[in-house]
This record gives C-alpha cells, structure tokens and sequence, in this order.
C-alpha cells in the first residue's frame, strides 16, 4: 500500500468518525429542562386547549420531508395534538428567538405555551409519541 492509500484511508476513517459523532443525537427528543418562558400562543398558532408539534423547515431542506411525515402520521393518531410548520426562510425571526440553528428543528408545546421537548433532525414516530403521551392525559 502507497503513503497516498493509506492517507486517503486515514482520512475516510477520520471523516466517518466525526460524522457519526455530530450524527448520534440527531432526531432524539430531548426534554426542555431549563426555565423557558412560555410562548405568546397566539403568534406561533400553538393550541390552546391541546399540545402543538412545532416543526422548523424550508423548500431546500431534504430531511423536513420525513419530518412532515412523521408528524403527520402522529396526529393522525392523535386529534388533540395541533400542528405548526413554520418556513425558516420566510420567518427568520421567529427561528432566531426559539434559537433554531439548523432544519430540521422540532418543538413539542403544551397547551399553555411551555416548551417541553426539543429534537434536531429527524425524531422517529414512536419518540414523538412518547413525548406527547403525558401531555394528551
């Protein structure tokens, strides 16, 4: 094997790790524990009598399709369960001050405007049931 093959392996070796590294928490819900405020329910659009799904997307963003349709088949389980998707291209400010830094983003809000769960990327069917199960009770 060349220096140069053996480089380039190096390399692969070094880029996978560093991918599955930034990748091992992408799409887990994470519960909010710091004191968030709550959020003004009318400007998001979040229920008031339910818990609202809150999804940060865009037209370019690949994964938010598979956002959309773990949401989807979420609330189609669950008619109490509101949602929002709010377009972060088009609403920057709104990205800014839930400190959206990259799509997709995913809030859970409970029916008085408190943040409860927080997920980047893609969170699998059974983790947003989850997270909602003590909030429809």
């Amino acid at each position: 094997m060349t220096y140069a093959a053996i480089a380039l392996v190096t390399a692969l070796a070094a880029a996978t790790a560093a991918g599955w590294l930034l990748n091992r928490r992408s799409g887990v819900l994470r519960p909010v524990t710091e004191d968030v405020a709550a959020v003004d329910l009318g400007d998001l659009g979040l229920s008031r009598t339910g818990p609202t799904i809150v999804h940060f997307s865009a037209v370019w963003c690949g994964p938010c399709a598979g956002v959309r349709q773990v949401v989807n088949r979420v609330c189609a389980d669950n008619p109490g369960v509101a949602h929002v998707e709010i377009d972060m291209d088009a609403d920057p400010a709104t990205a800014r001050r839930l400190s959206v830094l990259s799509l997709p983003t995913t809030f859970v809000f409970d029916a008085e405007g408190r943040q409860r769960y927080r997920s980047v990327g893609v969170p699998s069917v059974a983790d947003l049931r989850s997270a909602l199960s003590p909030l429809l009770a």
